[in-house]
């Protein structure tokens, strides 16, 4: 009996202890009362949960693409209005799940799903306002998410980046993602980690899959109850060690993929174009409102470039299975099954071997071509980079030993570039050597696509209007077409103009010394164009005088009084200079004169350019105040003489002092440009000059800002003026965007930017035509004028298949050395 008694007791004392083990594991008891605290703790707010962030109940990860991720992001009061709105309205709006915001009690805003937390206030650290939400986050979404996101309001998530992260992991085990910590130098050893210990740094973001905040929501409370130390992360890190049995991330790549940028307030106020802005998923932090629209209108740019490579892609993979198949192109155009709707862009898809020539295979670099250089160098070495970790060795960029690019407008850009790399080796036999390597890369255009506005838009837009419970009313429609009737003048033929009381007068600023016949053209082309239909447009003549008694003096001042008398107002008016020629001192003497007002275009135009009045269209359209100056890249005529082009020869003029015999012969000889069509520019007859900027279209009140200050006036002889005044407005434009992204991250706010910030529209126009003319260069200029002088004679021989075909294969190649020489020469 006394055995059977004391195998009895030794089995309930068993049991009992079996149940107080597991009684005291799993904290019931002592989590009632509290987790129980924690629900009353989020008010109660208006719209459910799900309805707070748009969520049916029938939503969940096995039915639904949008449920994915749920982020919460902490702010507080201060920053609803800034932070939180800046993240809703750019990376907020295209998470792959929901989001919502959770702030301290009362908080509350109309067009955010803010959840205010009661008894939470905005203090910080905000260790309680982080366990709050992330119990929040378990009790009312842990069945229709499959990851948990605990994100700060000044953190950058690129989300098309984060699902691809996401969709490759499993969220059914316990997972605790983020960037790992230890704590500082300070901090090391002092936040009560064991060794084996970490935890996410909560800036770049912290992820957690559902498995996870199962395990861990439970016991929040003890969480709460037991800190350690002040930091927020560290406390989550410790309760996800203890209770889900995880660590944060070790890999070293977290690093790169939740970014945190160390420069506080100024962070991502500079440069963007950089590796960790392009490969992380997460960067942080980003304080102020403007730097993360900034962000985003440049992570947008990055994912438009993606999108038009996988694009080339489709369109490649297309035409190789179309040659695989053996469909004739005529079948699939006859069958309707193209793609394309024009024949020119089916055959884009073939023909990738065509090169485009280039009349300057070397000059220094363009900025926006640099740029582009850099984004090609950077995309390239991270291709060749992509595996390098798993096989022990990298590859990295030094320079651009040369290159050469061409463009074709239908087939895309060819680059050939001679790369200085370094290979690096840092597994096995470790070594570092510097190569030299070829690319050969062609980043192809893809379709360029129209969208036709109908005849009906008014009405499509009143019926679309009105089937959204609202009236289209009749004031709303007049509004809608006076708005659509500015638009419609954008592109309007050239015979609708912008009447003269409606526009802003535009002053032609010409440089002369010299040329007396080729003036009297340009005022036949002024009288044709702009006196005839009394255009809102005057023109000022700085003239410099070398010779006082130059006849050709007297007879254009009394032509341009002719001119003046003729059409009854004072359209011309004449500057005198006397000393050396410098088109940078005719220029800035004419703009500093009383003749053009603040609210006045100034219009730099050469002596040998023809213009037409769709000329005047389009300095006005894209010259806009304190915004826009336009420079457009002219179509020059080639060496008439060497590519044969039909065209009547210079006329004579009568001697002595007759102008007005003399300015109407060359207003006959005009009107053969004046006649003249489309056909005119071809690339047999000229080719775009797009390394000029010598014609320059401004607002006055632009060009004599304090940081622009005039035209470049310290430069003599012929050439590059204009290239230093374009630097000029450059460094301008660039000190004030850096001053003013830094002021925005210091949180000041920069008053009257505009004024100094110039961007600059440049486009073919072929509406300006330089007539040619020989160039001579005088052997004595300064070393890089004397090397551009002899460019741009170069270039204005005659294009290199012409030449070739006419000369070198035709052996007759001495005889055009010989010609050139004369041209030279004269």
């Amino acid at each position: 009996m006394t055995q059977h008694l004391k195998l009895f007791y030794g089995l309930l004392g068993a049991v009992i202890g079996l149940c107080i083990g597991t009684f005291l594991k799993s904290f019931n008891t002592m989590e009632t009362i509290t987790q129980c605290d924690l629900l009353s703790a989020a008010s109660v707010q208006l719209k459910s949960p799900l309805q707070l962030i748009n969520l049916t109940d029938e939503e969940t990860p096995v039915n639904s693409q949008r449920t994915l991720v749920f982020v919460g992001v902490m702010t507080s009061k201060d920053f609803l209005e800034s932070r939180a709105k800046s993240v809703y309205n750019t990376w907020g709006k295209s998470v792959p799940g929901r989001i919502a915001f959770f702030s301290s009690e009362g908080s509350a805003m109309d067009d955010l799903p803010v959840i205010a937390l009661n008894g939470v206030d905005d203090r910080y650290p905000p260790q309680r306002k982080s366990f709050t939400m992330l119990h929040y986050m378990y009790e009312h979404y842990i069945d229709k998410f499959e990851w948990f996101l605990r994100a700060d309001d000044d953190v950058f998530i690129k989300t098309d980046k984060l699902e691809k992260f996401l969709r490759r992991i499993d969220s059914t085990k316990a997972q605790f993602i983020g960037q790992a910590g230890r704590g500082n130098n300070e901090e090391f050893g002092l936040l009560s980690l064991e060794y084996d210990e970490n935890f996410c740094m909560g800036g770049p973001g912290i992820i957690l899959s559902r498995q996870t905040l199962k395990q861990v929501a439970p016991h929040i409370p003890t969480c709460l109850k037991n800190l350690y130390s002040t930091h927020e992360d560290v406390e989550v890190g410790r309760c996800v060690q203890k209770f889900a049995g995880t660590a944060c991330t070790w890999n070293y790549e977290m690093q790169s993929i939740f970014h945190h940028n160390s420069t506080g307030n100024r962070a991502f106020s500079g440069s963007l174009k950089k590796k960790e802005v392009h490969s992380a998923i997460t960067l942080h932090p980003i304080k102020r409102s403007p730097l993360m629209h900034r962000m985003y209108a440049y992570n947008l740019g990055l994912i438009a470039t993606d999108l038009r490579q996988q694009s080339l892609y489709l369109h490649r993979d297309i035409a190789q299975m179309i040659s695989l198949l053996q469909i004739p192109k005529t079948n699939m155009l006859a069958r309707g099954v193209s793609l394309f709707s024009e024949k020119d862009n089916y055959n884009f898809l073939y023909d990738h071997d065509i090169l485009a020539s280039n009349a300057n295979p070397k000059r220094k670099f363009e900025a926006s071509i640099k740029e582009g250089l850099e984004d090609v160098i950077r995309e390239i070495m991270e291709n060749i980079n992509v595996y390098s970790r798993q096989r022990g060795r990298v590859i990295e960029y030094r320079e651009i030993l040369y290159g050469y690019s061409r463009v074709n407008s239908i087939h895309g850009h060819d680059l050939i570039l001679d790369l200085l790399l370094v290979y690096k080796k840092y597994r096995g036999k470790k070594m570092t050597v510097p190569v030299r390597k070829h690319l050969y890369i062609q980043r192809s255009f893809t379709e360029t696509r129209f969208r036709e506005i109908t005849n009906d838009i008014n009405n499509d837009v009143e019926t679309q209007y009105n089937s959204s419970g609202l009236k289209f009313t009749d004031k709303m429609k007049s509004l809608f077409n006076e708005k659509l009737n500015k638009i419609s003048d954008l592109y309007a033929p050239e015979t609708r103009r912008l009447p003269s009381s409606d526009a802003d007068k535009i002053v032609f600023i010409l440089p002369l010394s010299g040329r007396y016949e080729i003036f009297l053209r340009f005022l036949s082309n002024f009288e044709d164009v702009i006196l005839k239909p009394s255009e809102n447009v005057d023109l000022i003549v700085s003239l410099f005088i070398n010779n006082s008694t130059d006849p050709n003096i007297s007879s254009i001042l009394q032509l341009i009084d002719y001119l003046n008398n003729k059409y009854h107002r004072q359209s011309i008016v004449s500057i005198k200079l006397y000393g050396e020629f410098s088109r940078g001192v005719a220029i800035n003497t004419a703009i500093q004169s009383s003749k053009i007002s603040n609210n006045d275009i100034i219009f730099l135009i050469d002596v040998d350019i023809i213009f037409t009045s769709l000329t005047i269209r389009r300095i006005r359209q894209n010259t806009i105040r304190n915004k826009q100056i336009y420079l457009p890249i002219v179509f020059s005529e080639y060496n008439p003489d060497i590519v044969s082009l039909n065209r009547p020869p210079m006329p004579k003029l009568n001697g002595g002092n007759n102008f007005l015999s003399n300015y109407r012969i060359m207003s006959k000889y005009y009107m053969f440009y004046a006649n003249q069509t489309a056909d005119f520019v071809n690339n047999e007859s000229g080719y775009f000059r797009e390394f000029g900027y010598g014609l320059v279209s401004i607002y006055k009140c632009d060009i004599m800002n304090s940081k622009i200050n005039g035209f470049v006036t310290d430069v003599k002889g012929w050439g590059l003026e204009d290239v230093k005044f374009l630097e000029r407005i450059l460094t301008a434009s660039y000190q004030v965007q850096n001053q003013y992204i830094l002021s925005v991250a210091e949180g000041n706010e920069m008053k009257n930017i505009s004024s100094h910030n110039l961007d600059i529209f440049r486009s073919p126009d072929s509406s300006l035509w330089h007539i040619f003319h020989n160039i001579a260069c005088d052997s004595n200029l300064e070393k890089n004028q004397y090397k551009m002088c002899l460019g741009t004679s170069a270039s204005t021989l005659g294009n290199f298949r012409l030449l070739k075909e006419k000369y070198i294969l035709q052996n007759d190649f001495m005889e055009f050395m010989s010609r050139i020489k004369e041209i030279v020469a004269n």
